[in-house]
């Protein structure tokens, strides 16, 4: 069984997938996978297209938004905020362990005017931590 993670409503953050989680993603409804972890992060990692493929085949939309907390920026907010805006039903986002995922949509939220607290209180309930990002949470709720 796989490790997804509610975040909230619609919201699924999980570490590393295989193709075969996509069934299990299916039955909860998941419309759109996103991956954001980079391709050749480590040697076990199950590559992207082959995702993709599960998803396309499952009926699904897939995006990759790669990321790395060194290289983590606003256009990589606005594209997690634009795939979030753009799905039509539940959504999985995953990477290595599923916290860059939850950062990245705690990011997005808090871009979106949600409260920073309540995103952080949601992504504590789901066993992550958001604190690496909050100042920028904080930030972009405040609209800079």
């Amino acid at each position: 069984m796989s490790d997804f993670r509610k975040l909230g409503d619609g919201m699924y953050a999980a570490p590393q997938i295989t193709a075969s989680d996509i069934s299990e993603a299916k039955a909860l409804g998941v419309t759109l996978v996103i991956n954001n972890r980079p391709e050749g992060e480590a040697d076990d990692q199950t590559p992207g297209p082959e995702i993709e493929q599960a998803a396309h085949d499952a009926g699904m939309n897939y995006v990759a938004i790669p990321i790395t907390m060194p290289t983590l920026s606003v256009g990589h907010v606005d594209a997690m905020a634009e795939a979030l805006g753009g799905a039509t039903g539940p959504v999985l986002a995953y990477c290595r362990s599923g916290t860059r995922s939850t950062l990245l949509w705690s990011l997005a939220q808090a871009k979106s005017g949600r409260d920073p607290d309540s995103i952080a209180e949601a992504a504590a309930a789901a066993g992550y931590d958001v604190s690496p990002v909050r100042e920028a949470m904080d930030a972009l709720a405040a609209g800079n």
